[in-house]
């Protein structure tokens, strides 16, 4: 079946208009697009304001009206979303279709070197209410308390998930479709592909198997160390070293990486 789809475009100037953009050719269940959706030159606006990275908005559960502090090596794509109180690190990429909204619980920490991929998700709940803390929505890192926090060269895979309050270590890999919720996971960790960690701790250097729903601290403290045998020991340092390349690539800087190649 061939159907016309009428799309909404956006100038320059942030102004909706609507025109028949493509043609969507659905054979067995399968879309395909013909044509382009997306002009060249098109930006994420709206109303003339960019929809990309934006400050919060007032609430009872505002502390304060806070725009994303993003480092200048770090890149966000136009089509991700980096909302109110947002730190990111240096050559942090962020990547299309990712949502980082630091608008209910705050604030969100993103260290050095890490990535947030496609279709991710960090939130959290609520850390401020009618002018007091949610201090059990919180978690202290080096003295400081966060909604949610992600160390140095962590990788969140495509479509998974850390919600608030919860704390991801340095040289975590994050698995696709994995979710992180009122957790901390340890340094240098594996959260593979599917699992589901949920009000519990992870401490260093452990793996949660692919699929797991870990629930109980009696699990956690049972995970499997990660030792030479592991076939994922080395997968998030090889998703680093992309990651950044990409965020220096996008900011239109050679990678530091690609220094005495020719």
């Amino acid at each position: 079946m061939i159907a016309n789809t009428d799309c909404p475009q956006i100038d320059s100037n942030g102004n909706q208009r609507r025109k028949f953009m493509s043609k969507i050719l659905a054979v067995g269940g399968l879309g395909l697009v013909l044509g382009k959706l997306i002009p060249r030159s098109a930006e994420a606006k709206v109303d003339g304001r960019y929809t990309n990275s934006m400050p919060n908005v007032k609430t009872s559960f505002t502390k304060r009206l806070e725009y994303p502090e993003v480092n200048p090596t770090a890149y966000v794509h136009p089509l991700a979303s980096v909302i109110g109180s947002v730190y990111l690190g240096k050559r942090v990429m962020v990547s299309p279709c990712a949502s980082v909204r630091g608008d209910e619980g705050t604030p969100i920490y993103i260290g050095d070197n890490s990535n947030v991929q496609d279709c991710c998700v960090l939130h959290a709940l609520e850390t401020w209410e009618a002018g007091h803390e949610v201090s059990k929505n919180l978690f202290t890192v080096n003295g400081k308390k966060y909604a949610v926090y992600l160390g140095k060269n962590v990788s969140m895979a495509h479509q998974s998930q850390v919600h608030g309050p919860a704390v991801v270590g340095n040289h975590v890999f994050v698995g696709m479709q994995a979710l992180v919720f009122k957790s901390v996971i340890g340094s240098n960790c594996v959260i593979e592909p599917g699992a589901k960690v949920v009000g519990v701790k992870v401490a260093d250097g452990h793996y949660v198997p692919m699929g797991t729903v870990l629930n109980k601290q009696a699990d956690a403290d049972a995970l499997p160390r990660i030792t030479e045998a592991y076939p994922f020991r080395k997968l998030n340092s090889g998703v680093v070293h992309v990651n950044v390349q990409l965020a220096d690539g996008y900011n239109g800087k050679l990678p530091v990486e690609m220094s005495g190649h020719h």
